[in-house]
């Protein structure tokens, strides 16, 4: 009958032979209407007991020595931490999957300095430490009665667990930080794994946004404590977005004064003038930037805990292990799906399992994965280059154009290439020879009703255009208005081809654009003609 539409949540304990059930409680509907684990956080506090609350995630664990020291921690509660009492006790963590791999390295590096050195400072002095799905103590009393310890709705709270510091900050709490105790975690160790993990931290900051939360934090923090908010949370997507548009603008303002003409009247009349001021800043905007800011609090934090020696061995072997490139790869990710969330929404968990088996990945998955975000746009970016190459003043001098570009050209190399080098058996060739048959026979493939998107190219190319359906008007319009550079581009570069012989006339565009629907309607006719088939 209608009982069993009813929703419970129950707990057991599965130590008894058969299973004991000790509470049952009746539930207004279902556990999930949200996101997952929020949702299993907060159908789960009401059988919670005490006056503190840890969480603790499933690929955390805790260790006998640490929890000798928990009751130093629990006393935390009863210190002076400033004019408000503290809400939420930060704990620190041990990644141990760092010897998986390479990248599992770079990323527990990169993780042991954010939960030490990183959160010790916006703990104290900048009082901006909110919860980040770590191993924190919650003062149960005070947030239970505050909406609990996790925010659920769909879409805008995918980041769920930095909402819960947001909530406690705004309701006059304090979050404070603790190195002395620690709980190992394991962090992704595949490169797949680790580019789905930080496009959900993108998008969830894409979602921060658009919150109310951080719209009233920076509406009542003072402007120190705002400006630190904001360059510890989603400010830090936004510059890495802007890295990724200033390339762009410098790019195409570089060939529009090449295309036009422009640059080289500037150099002609620099060098006649004998402005070598002019010059030497026309041919070296762009300085080689090799993050060592970035790397700076990861090296500080080894040289505080291992002494500095130790910290020189590792920075050296990261960058020979090509550290570099994972975190220039990284920015891609982090851009793309920032920038896609800000536009258009969308955003949704994606499961990255924490699998620590290290796999090969086929071509065809890394096609799938990594083609919006970084293959297409590094080959934009490496058609810019060789065209200004080609047509730009400055690149007959080679000084010039290498100081000029040479981290573009990083950038786009990594963007390539990245995937396939940090593929484990990535050169073998008869694994190279399986990728192309299966890369082959999935780009062959019919889509269709039912079809999953890595069995057809359809299906894929359909769920990728899923975001551009939902989007409002706004969003749409600066689709539509990205796109037009493309125009601009062939607009200049037609002038410049042999086979307009000099002439200037609108006519040669008009020719270019006829040549451009033809091809268009060739390939339309030929897929349809094969639909047919």
């Amino acid at each position: 009958g209608s009982d069993l539409n009813l929703q419970y949540s129950v707990v057991r304990y599965v130590l008894f032979c058969p299973v004991k059930e000790i509470y049952r409680i009746k539930l207004p509907g279902p556990a999930k209407l949200g996101e997952g684990k929020p949702e299993n956080q907060n159908h789960a506090i009401i059988f919670t007991r005490g006056e503190a609350l840890q969480t603790i995630d499933m690929n955390q664990d805790n260790y006998l020595e640490e929890a000798l020291k928990m009751r130093n921690l629990l006393e935390e509660f009863n210190e002076n931490h400033g004019i408000r009492p503290p809400t939420i006790l930060g704990v620190r963590e041990h990644i141990f999957t760092g010897s998986v791999s390479s990248l599992a390295w770079f990323m527990s590096n990169q993780e042991t300095s954010f939960v030490t050195i990183g959160q010790r400072v916006l703990a104290n002095p900048l009082k901006v430490r909110f919860h980040y799905g770590h191993p924190d103590v919650f003062d149960r009393i005070f947030h239970i009665t505050r909406g609990g310890i996790s925010k659920a709705s769909c879409g805008i709270n995918l980041s769920e667990d930095i909402f819960a510091g947001f909530n406690s900050t705004l309701r006059r709490g304090n979050v404070t930080h603790h190195e002395y105790i620690q709980v190992g975690k394991g962090r992704d160790v595949g490169l797949n794994q680790i580019s789905l993990f930080e496009a959900k931290v993108a998008c969830g900051n894409g979602e921060q946004v658009l919150s109310r939360d951080i719209y009233r934090l920076g509406h009542r923090f003072d402007f120190f404590r705002m400006l630190s908010c904001y360059f510890t949370t989603v400010g830090f997507y936004v510059s890495s977005m802007m890295v990724v548009i200033i390339v762009y603008v410098f790019l195409y303002g570089r060939l529009y004064l090449a295309l036009s003409g422009l640059e080289f009247a500037i150099m002609k009349q620099a060098r006649m003038r004998g402005n070598r001021a002019l010059e030497a800043a026309m041919g070296s905007q762009s300085i080689v930037q090799l993050g060592l800011l970035m790397a700076l609090p990861m090296f500080m934090e080894i040289g505080l805990e291992r002494g500095f020696r130790s910290a020189l061995g590792d920075f050296i072997i990261m960058q020979l292990q090509l550290c570099a490139v994972f975190f220039t790869f990284s920015l891609g990710t982090k851009s793309h799906y920032f920038g896609r969330t800000i536009l258009h929404g969308g955003a949704k968990y994606r499961a990255t399992g924490r699998g620590f088996v290290v796999r090969h990945v086929k071509f065809a998955e890394n096609y799938r994965m990594y083609s919006r975000s970084h293959f297409v746009k590094g080959l934009e970016l490496m058609l810019l280059l060789v065209v200004y190459e080609l047509y730009g003043d400055v690149a007959t001098d080679s000084t010039a154009y290498v100081l000029l570009t040479s981290s573009m050209w990083f950038l786009v190399i990594t963007w390539l290439f990245a995937p396939f080098l940090f593929n484990p058996s990535g050169f073998e060739w008869q694994k190279v020879v399986d990728d192309w048959d299966d890369w082959n026979k999935w780009i062959s493939s019919r889509g269709g009703i039912g079809v999953p998107a890595n069995k057809a190219w359809e299906s894929w190319w359909e769920e990728e255009q899923e975001h551009l359906l939902s989007t409002g008007i706004i969003g749409r319009i600066w689709e539509i208005i990205l796109s037009l550079r493309f125009f601009m581009f062939q607009y200049g570069i037609m002038y410049h081809l042999n086979i307009s012989n000099g002439n200037k006339s609108i006519s040669i565009y008009g020719l270019s654009w006829l040549v451009t629907v033809a091809v268009v309607l060739v390939l339309k006719g030929g897929i349809y003609g094969k639909k047919e088939i």
